[in-house]
């Protein structure tokens, strides 16, 4: 079998998918839509904004791709699986009402409730005042206020009182810094634990695990500053012990999809569980309609069964007998930023070094926000700019590498964190 795949989106993530998919002895050619300086065959076809998706569709009839790899949420949350899959395209990302998980946080915990998911307390506003008004009456104490609709992974707020939380009300509410996200906002009980990801391939019946990975939000080490996209993330995350990853399987991805499935909308694609996990109980942080950024290129670099296989099977609900398997070691992927990021940055500096790390077996460079410019010189183009993986025997040697890699590339003005993994190695661990 020779089979055409296009991947959409233009990240790293995307990246990571692309390169894997390429691996396939079934795969002849990957395509990416619109992709980025070191993605293969880039589409300059753009659905980020939930359009262009019949000039995709058309270019997908044209080339004879056999199958379409969604990687952001922002097409699936605007229709781009139904699109295709009313054209009979085969298409790896789950419907419209499916990706509601992720697109509708408030439809989400409302899900959760009505199938008894485990989650925190929480409730519901759509309307600015009762907000105010419910959180004057909660005792001072952390809590979360989220925006409702997609906001870049940066709408969830957590305050540590309650001046803290009527700020975060008025950006998500009053002064809209994620613009139609916050119309509804979703206050939240604060959970205590550590956090961890869950990637879980779905044929609208049966979950494929990836390995359990943990993200680092903060621009900061030592978990400071904003929120971002993800700064790093490693896997496996040991966190997620075999009883915990059982209490996922049978208290969460189980009950989701059987609750999709009567509600008329099989989830098909990747299912992203955002854990908290306190004494060995997991409750449900937020759900993904997608492969995490930067998780993905993290546990990619594990998986040993046939990525196209796999997807392929989940976008045509026939997993059958198809199980996942994976390297033993660990994997750790670090993100190069621009400086200023995740607030204002420049783009546009010249990046070097990246010849150094071509050819290396444990060690992969996966392009997010780069372009090429006019000399065939790889640009900055993004806040994120690259995410350096490595691979190793064990943990320590996985974040070893991943930071030698990252010494070798130079752009001005790169930032990036020096402890992704300090969960996991604990004070003091060499890395």
């Amino acid at each position: 079998m020779s089979a055409k795949v296009l991947v959409v989106g233009g990240g790293g993530r995307e990246h990571a998918l692309a390169f894997f998919l390429a691996r396939s002895p079934q795969v002849e050619r990957v395509y990416t839509a619109p992709g980025n300086a070191g993605t293969p065959n880039n589409v300059p076809i753009d659905v980020s904004g939930g359009k262009d998706f019949g000039r995709l569709a058309d270019f997908v009839r044209a080339e004879g791709i056999d199958l379409t790899v969604v990687g952001p949420e922002a097409p699936l949350c605007a229709g781009l699986a139904d699109a295709f899959a009313a054209q009979g395209l085969p298409v790896f990302g789950p419907s419209l009402q499916a990706a509601r998980l992720e697109g509708d946080k408030a439809f989400a915990r409302e899900f959760m409730r009505r199938h008894g998911i485990p989650q925190p307390e929480f409730a519901v506003f759509r309307d600015r005042d009762r907000a105010e008004a419910h959180l004057r009456c909660l005792p001072q104490a952390p809590v979360v206020v989220k925006a409702a609709g997609l906001a870049g992974g940066k709408g969830a707020l957590v305050c540590g009182s309650r001046e803290e939380a009527l700020g975060a009300l008025d950006s998500l509410m009053g002064r809209r810094v994620f613009a139609g996200a916050g119309e509804t906002v979703v206050i939240e009980e604060f959970m205590a634990g550590e956090e961890a990801s869950i990637l879980a391939l779905c044929d609208g019946e049966r979950a494929l695990y990836l390995p359990p990975s943990q993200d680092h939000k903060r621009i900061f080490d030592g978990d400071r500053g904003p929120n971002t996209g993800g700064m790093g993330a490693y896997a496996p995350a040991p966190l997620v012990s075999v009883e915990v990853q059982r209490r996922v399987d049978a208290e969460i991805v189980r009950p989701v999809l059987a609750g999709l499935a009567a509600e008329g909308t099989p989830y098909r694609g990747c299912l992203y569980v955002g854990l908290m996990v306190e004494k060995g109980r997991p409750r449900v942080v937020e759900f993904n309609c997608r492969l995490g950024d930067p998780e993905a290129q993290a546990v990619l670099p594990l998986l040993v069964t046939d990525l196209y296989e796999a997807l392929r099977r989940a976008a045509c609900a026939s997993f059958a007998d198809l199980e996942l398997e994976t390297r033993s070691g660990a994997a750790c992927a670090v993100v190069m930023a621009a400086a200023g990021y995740p607030g204002v940055y420049e783009k546009g500096k010249e990046i070097r070094g990246l010849s150094s790390l071509e050819g290396l077996g444990d060690l992969f460079v996966f392009h997010a926000g780069t372009r090429r410019g006019e000399r065939g010189e790889v640009l900055t183009a993004g806040g994120r700019v690259l995410g350096i993986t490595g691979t190793g025997p064990t943990l320590q040697r996985a974040v070893r590498r991943a930071y030698e890699g990252a010494a070798r590339v130079r752009f001005e003005g790169a930032q990036y964190r020096k402890d992704i993994a300090h969960r996991a190695l604990g004070p003091g661990a060499e890395s």
